[in-house]
């Protein structure tokens, strides 16, 4: 028995909702459902700002930039968990485990700086209109546009990296329904000190500095809203930053919860529930948040679905007539 407790393990069970067996058929429409909503909204997103010139300004560039990052965070997630509420094979290998973890933490982590830079875009907006295309340049956009995917990746090769140092030689079980770093420190035999003070410096860094530029942005954002005159102008201005700022406190919140609270490794009942948030449920609202309660890009859409319909309708015309 001592000999089998000390056998490394390769591979891994992911257990995932299995302490509801009995709602697992609703559970999969559930989570299939909004996969569903999350791939057509985001990446319907992406192909209308790529394909209409009048988006091609640097709020739309970075909320493109998002919806993809959402999709692919979807992606990433999701295609497995789905597969598992109905396989008896639940295994991951460690390499695929590592894959996982690295793609998830790359999109999360661009997902931080996009938003960070989406907020200083609207601060630049609003608080210096006359300021905007000096400030806001090409150059700058370019940068705050490619910098998150880069941030992303160096990020994630940090923790993927150091999870070789861990051994794994006990349960194989990880209570997750996909592979994050936190199941795998409680499962290793080697004291995760490091990788945890790691985690904690760099996922704190990073969420301090950008949930600092959100909160700053904000801020004079509201302090400008409240010296407008028109009253409408006002409570228009609320409405967007409000449904904007939930998103925000949803997505920092959750990863905040996730990765920078006390006792992270003694908790791993609490992960499920705030992973669904940052990975399900805030790539689901980001599209409606974003860009259906955006005029511009609704009446983009409506241009474009016009324009099918005409197009459709002068088929059907022209082959009545031959």
């Amino acid at each position: 028995m001592a000999k089998e407790n000390h056998t490394i393990k390769n591979e891994f069970i992911l257990t995932g909702f299995t302490d509801h067996p009995e709602l697992k058929t609703l559970l999969f429409v559930v989570f299939l459902t909004i996969f569903l909503i999350t791939m057509v909204g985001n990446l319907g997103l992406v192909i209308l700002i790529s394909k209409e010139h009048r988006l091609h300004t640097p709020m739309y560039i970075f909320l493109g930039n998002l919806a993809l990052v959402d999709s692919c965070c979807a992606c990433a997630v999701t295609p497995k968990m789905l597969r598992n509420f109905f396989s008896e094979n639940r295994m991951i290998s460690f390499y695929e485990c590592m894959a996982q973890f690295y793609f998830l933490c790359t999109v999360e982590t661009a997902d931080c700086f996009l938003l960070a830079a989406m907020a200083y875009d609207r601060y630049v907006a609003i608080c210096k209109p006359l300021q905007y295309h000096t400030m806001m340049s090409k150059k700058l956009c370019i940068q705050m546009t490619t910098g998150p995917y880069i941030a992303g990746n160096l990020h994630s090769m940090i923790h993927v990296g150091l999870l070789f140092r861990l051994k794994f030689c006990g349960s194989n079980h990880i209570n997750h329904f996909y592979c994050d770093i936190l199941p795998l420190y409680r499962l290793s035999c080697v004291d995760p000190y490091v990788n945890e003070l790691v985690l904690f410096i760099f996922s704190g860094s990073i969420q301090v500095f950008t949930i600092g530029s959100v909160l700053i942005s904000y801020l004079y954002i509201l302090l400008t809203i409240l010296k407008m005159k028109s009253k409408k102008g006002r409570v228009k201005a609320f409405s967007t930053c409000a449904s904007h700022f939930l998103s925000v406190s949803l997505f920092y919140g959750s990863l905040f919860f996730m990765y920078i609270r006390p006792n992270l490794l003694e908790e791993g009942d609490k992960d499920i529930p705030a992973a669904i948030l940052f990975t399900e449920v805030v790539p689901l609202l980001n599209p409606f948040i974003y860009s259906l309660r955006n005029k511009e890009v609704i009446t983009v859409l409506r241009k474009i679905l016009k324009k099918e319909k005409s197009q459709k309708s002068l088929k059907q015309m022209t082959s009545t007539i031959d």
